[in-house]
């Protein structure tokens, strides 16, 4: 089966400023952004990426291509960047562009933390409908990809935390109103495998780490009894 990884912008000019920027145009990367998404590229180059497919909004645009750059040369890699709708942000509505200190004294707001799976954004939408079209948008993609490359195909898809976090909660098997549990950092890296029987989550949240196992690593769709041996980087040449 092929393998996503899921990775989140890195931070923006909004996020440093605790502004809720939605799918609000001209939200790029700040410098630490910036840095941020080179990193994680430098930390993918040695992975033999099949595709990047990202969220169309700005600051998604910015960090796949940090990716795409450092994947010069290697085999396989992809030209250009996907676009796919489905994962764009969450549609926040009414609380689009609100300082999230203000949002936090909503009624909504501890509906967010304890009940998502009962949220509907005003003007917006909602929760719900937010993980099921990008979980719907992995799982597609993964297939396609899986179908065209093979089963040890490697993809990125760039998202946004709130969307990642949704699609973790499903690989893991929880009900939305637990993903809160979940953290997803900018420019963060998480690891997904989707197998016939069911998904493993090799990774959640990681900003450092060698990820070449990942061109090397078995595609058996079995769990190893007792956890197994572990990932192993290829040979060096």
């Amino acid at each position: 089966m092929a393998t996503v990884i899921l990775v989140r912008h890195g931070r923006t000019t909004a996020n440093a400023s605790g502004l809720l920027a939605g799918r609000a145009a001209g939200v790029s990367l700040d410098q630490s952004g910036r840095d941020q998404a080179a990193l994680t590229g430098d930390r993918l180059a040695a992975v033999p990426v099949v595709s990047v497919v990202s969220s169309p909004l700005e600051r998604c645009r910015q960090t796949a291509q940090f990716i795409l750059d450092r994947q010069a040369g290697c085999p396989h890699a992809p030209v250009t960047i996907n676009f796919d709708a489905g994962l764009t942000e969450c549609d926040y509505g009414q609380w689009q562009g609100r300082m999230l200190t203000d949002l936090a004294t909503e009624d909504l707001w501890s509906v967010v933390q304890s009940q998502p799976s009962a949220v509907t954004f005003p003007g917006g939408e909602s929760m719900a409908a937010m993980q099921a079209r990008s979980v719907a948008a992995i799982r597609r993609n993964d297939a396609a990809f899986e179908a065209e490359h093979g089963p040890g195909a490697v993809w990125v898809a760039v998202s946004h935390g709130d969307i990642i976090k949704s699609i973790l909660a499903d690989a893991f098997g929880m009900h939305l109103d637990l993903f809160q549990r979940i953290t997803v950092g900018p420019a963060s890296v998480s690891i997904v495998r989707y197998g016939t029987s069911r998904p493993s989550v090799y990774a959640t949240n990681t900003d450092a780490g060698d990820l070449s196992w990942l061109s090397n690593s078995d595609h058996s769709d079995d769990a190893p009894v007792g956890g197994g041996a572990g990932n192993t980087a290829p040979p060096a040449h």
